[in-house]
């Protein structure tokens, strides 16, 4: 299994390291005592901060995953889609998962068109805050729908994977406008 790190991963840690190293033994030979933790603390915490800030750049950089020929298709007499596609790594580097995620959202409720009950309706503070777990409410019809599925793992670099991926399709939904997305962890 490859892990989520790579060699520049482990570059831009061990830099850190050695400035995190470096600063808080500079904060502590200082002439001035009363200063010296004020310092280590400070220097520690930017370096932990810029070492994340350089971790999300090597990510971004490392990890290109790329998608190709998406196409969904409706089984209706089971109420489902299906998406296909092919996800390809477009980096130089092997990436440990791939995840593919789909966000359906109904544009069907417009103006004229809204029905009873399509919309949450707050009965009472908890329903409002979200804290009322009494059961699923029938009447409530999410409008969105966002389903993350994993599609490949240890995609080389330069290497190709076809995914199928199945979940339940909203009869209610009308018009329905599909956004996709892909990452590599």
């Amino acid at each position: 299994m490859i892990g989520y790190f790579n060699v520049w991963h482990y570059f831009v840690i061990f830099a850190f390291c050695v400035v995190l190293v470096g600063g808080v033994v500079y904060a502590f030979m200082q002439p001035n005592k009363k200063i010296a933790w004020p310092l280590a603390i400070s220097i520690s915490l930017a370096s932990l901060l810029f070492g994340f800030v350089f971790l999300l750049v090597v990510d971004k950089y490392t990890k290109v995953v790329k998608l190709y020929k998406v196409d969904n298709s409706r089984i209706l007499s089971l109420e489902k889609i299906v998406y296909t596609g092919v996800v390809r790594n477009e980096g130089k580097f092997p990436i440990g998962e791939v995840t593919f995620e789909i966000k359906l959202v109904n544009k069907g409720h417009g103006i004229r068109n809204v029905e009873p009950g399509t919309f949450f309706q707050v009965r009472n503070l908890l329903d409002f805050l979200g804290l009322n777990d009494g059961g699923a409410d029938i009447l409530y019809k999410p409008q969105t729908i966002t389903k993350k599925f994993v599609v490949a793992k240890n995609l080389q670099p330069n290497a190709s994977e076809h995914f199928r991926v199945m979940f339940d399709y909203p009869a209610y939904f009308v018009n329905t406008s599909q956004f996709f997305n892909v990452e590599a962890h």
